[in-house]
């Protein structure tokens, strides 16, 4: 299975190819990538210059461009999707049927994949993509059980993707409202959830309560773990008592499902983290080699090696066990 990893800036990505990465995805400075934060992403310059270096060590570029096209304003999806095929990227990643189109149109070479964005999560939905603009490989979102990605896949005529460590949301990739509510960011539009200008932590009584925008997100005691304050990680008091009620702080690890996920046909399993620094990026890809080496040799899977590293140091399984259920 290729092993697809992160990179939120030229010096990550040097680091991913250094580390053992197969692929790489990465997006542009701007609104049409979904990790679109003050800092981080490529100029046109510098993902021209990364793709190249990238291919020198024999290791693909996949380019996200899976926010939604601005109605008035598709131009800049476009013109990036344009750029993105002359730096030579191996892959563009799509959400809009709009932006699949036009690459499709225009580029018709070009290998598309499908980004969990476009939330395809059954095997009708897949083929829609495939026949209408050649998709080659589609990013599963974050609901669906083992059993049921060992389904799509025997059906549909394309490779399948999925996520199996990072940020967890409540798994409704290319729906999300709440952060829109909160900042008047969309994740879905502007490509940021729960920007940074919009959290503000202070002390209170001894504890630290988290903010975003006007809501207050959480409140964490002296000493306990305090997750990054996002509207669907909030602890909310109702009638049935405090607690978390949309999803926990807790990021997705799924190294135990990795042999189930093979055996399910997955092709490519992706590392989120594109706002992370360089040392995570070097430690998740150095450490899912490893794991991925001792699956194929059959040793031990070295588990729970990235508590650390994890929101909240607290990890889930996610969707994959469904144990909810």
């Amino acid at each position: 299975m290729e092993l697809i990893c992160p990179a939120g800036t030229p010096a990550a990505l040097h680091d991913a190819v250094a580390a053992g990465a197969d692929a790489i995805y990465c997006g542009f400075n701007d609104e049409t990538n979904a990790r679109n934060f003050p800092g981080l992403n490529f100029s046109r310059q510098e993902m021209r210059e990364s793709i190249a270096h990238a291919h020198r060590y024999g290791v693909t570029v996949l380019v996200a461009i899976n926010t939604f096209a601005r109605a008035g304003n598709v131009e800049l999806w476009q013109r990036a999707v344009d750029d993105a095929v002359a730096a030579e990227a191996d892959a563009l990643i799509l959400a809009d049927v709009g932006v699949m189109d036009y690459c499709a149109r225009t580029h018709p070479q070009q290998r598309l994949h499908v980004s969990v964005q476009a939330a395809a999560a059954n095997a009708d939905s897949i083929k829609f993509y495939i026949d209408s603009f050649n998709a080659k490989r589609v990013v599963l979102p974050r609901v669906l059980s083992v059993q049921e990605i060992a389904a799509i896949t025997k059906e549909v005529n394309c490779e399948t993707e999925v996520f199996i460590f990072g940020g967890l949301c409540v798994m409704e990739e290319g729906r999300c409202s709440l952060s829109s509510y909160a900042t008047g960011k969309s994740p879905n539009m502007d490509g940021v959830c729960s920007p940074a200008a919009s959290i503000q932590y202070r002390e209170h009584n001894g504890a630290l309560v988290s903010r975003l925008g006007e809501f207050t997100i959480n409140k964490f005691a002296k000493g306990e773990a305090a997750a990054y304050p996002t509207l669907c990680k909030g602890r909310y008091q109702t009638d049935e008592g405090c607690g978390y009620l949309f999803e926990d702080p807790a990021s997705l690890d799924a190294t135990t499902m990795l042999p189930d996920l093979r055996a399910a046909g997955v092709a490519a399993l992706k590392i989120e983290g594109r706002q992370r620094g360089r040392a995570y990026i070097e430690r998740v890809v150095k450490t899912f080699k490893d794991v991925l080496g001792a699956l194929d040799e059959g040793r031990p899977l070295p588990v729970d090696a990235l508590r650390g590293l994890s929101e909240g140091q607290s990890n889930t399984t996610g969707a994959y066990k469904k144990t909810w259920r």
